[in-house]
């Protein structure tokens, strides 16, 4: 491609993306709700349900991430990016027909398996992107996911405060509409020259992230991203319960607090993670991003008013939307092209494996704090136990800052 041709496949990525993420954003703050309903139960009972819910969905990801991934490297990402959005289509569809806990775990797990939308996205841009304009181009990934979470979440809650089931269709038409869009306007990124042959021994996720894993600095920032990760999808999964809890916030109110993180990462990330990048550099960006982000966790855990969590969910979004898409970057850079989609897919199983953990553990944690008898009468715990996260996550991206530049890497 040339550089106008790589312009215009970004913007078709970008779109596609958005999209999609419109269709998770529908559904997002709605789910924990659905869960609540069809048990007819307290928000205590609904936190730990929706943990098991959240583990069934993380392991089918954690399964398949690394198959999606190096069937992109073989057969190109938009083919696999079209399956991925037509079974997410699908999966929303079913996931309003559930009829019990029992068949929303199987749907969710179905769902995981076609969770790769992100994973084949950075693959893509990942391919029409030079060294210099790789965070960039990230970042404007990461800004379309802000987007689908400025209009998704407020189509979720208006629909959601309807019947509590709407949203999913909503969701199952914009996935499947995508998937059209996707088939017949994006282009392929990835040239027949830098495919390589499919290895199913590859596609075990273990393996997978140990090859990848062999790379330079990478297992060090693989957990980084793994601790980080965990605290964001313990974060997100059981915000909607939380802000329940403590501020006896409704699916509307949440969903506007939903839409104000969409609007700061698409500000974030759509016009400043470039900049800083180009004038600090990668490292010092994820140095910079992963304090602010830690910062905001301790100072979520002691708010106790709700309209403090507006400007702590900016603070939030300015740490995590600049060292995100550069630490991205960063591991991005220290494998070949034609590897590419096996990084992509191996750092998707690292965040199944933290959805794995981080709904469940804060899910658990929040059970137990929002129960009529705590043995430990703090609200924010899971936040505490974040900040800590991101102290560690940095300490590793500094160590391996330095291994770096002791072995003589740029």
């Amino acid at each position: 491609m040339n550089q106008a041709e790589k312009s215009r496949a970004l913007a078709f990525i970008v779109f596609t993306v958005t999209i999609n993420m419109i269709g998770v954003g529908i559904a997002w703050p709605v789910l924990p709700k659905l869960v609540q309903e069809m048990g007819n139960v307290d928000l205590s009972s609904a936190a730990y349900t929706y943990a098991f819910i959240g583990i069934v969905f993380a392991i089918s990801q954690f399964l398949f991430s690394p198959l999606l991934g190096n069937l992109s490297d073989r057969f190109g990402r938009k083919p696999v990016l079209i399956v991925s959005l037509f079974g997410l289509g699908f999966d929303y569809l079913l996931t309003a027909l559930a009829p019990t806990y029992f068949w929303l775990a199987v749907v969710r797990f179905v769902g995981g398996m076609f969770a790769a939308t992100i994973t084949t996205a950075n693959a893509y841009a990942a391919d029409i992107s030079t060294p210099e304009d790789r965070a960039r181009n990230f970042g404007f990934i990461g800004a379309a996911f802000g987007v689908g979470f400025i209009l998704g979440p407020l189509l979720g809650g208006w629909l959601g405060s309807i019947d509590i089931r709407y949203p999913f269709y909503a969701a199952a038409a914009l996935a499947l509409a995508n998937g059209i869009f996707g088939w017949i306007i994006l282009p392929e990124s990835l040239a027949d020259t830098n495919r390589r042959k499919f290895d199913l021994s590859e596609t075990n996720p273990i393996r997978a992230l140990k090859r990848v894993a062999a790379f330079p600095s990478l297992s060090a920032l693989l957990i980084s991203l793994f601790i980080t990760a965990t605290a964001q999808r313990g974060l997100e999964a059981t915000w909607v319960l939380y802000v329940d809890f403590r501020f006896g916030w409704d699916i509307r109110q949440a969903a506007w607090s939903l839409a104000f993180v969409g609007i700061m990462y698409f500000i974030v990330q759509g016009f400043a993670v470039g900049p800083i990048v180009k004038r600090y550099g990668e490292w010092r960006t994820v140095i910079a991003g992963f304090s602010i982000a830690g910062f905001s966790f301790l100072f979520y855990a002691v708010a106790d008013q709700g309209w403090m969590m507006y400007p702590l969910i900016a603070l939030y979004a300015i740490g995590n939307g600049i060292g995100a898409p550069a630490l991205n970057a960063i591991c991005s850079k220290t494998v070949p092209e034609d590897r590419q989609g096996q990084l992509q897919g191996a750092l998707q199983s690292v965040n199944a494996m933290a959805v794995i953990i981080g709904p469940f553990a804060a899910s658990i944690i929040l059970g137990h704090v929002s129960s009529s008898n705590p043995m430990i009468n703090l609200p924010g715990a899971w936040f505490v136990l974040c900040g800590i996260a991101f102290a560690i996550a940095l300490w590793l991206t500094i160590r391996a800052n330095q291994r770096l530049k002791l072995a003589g890497h740029p």
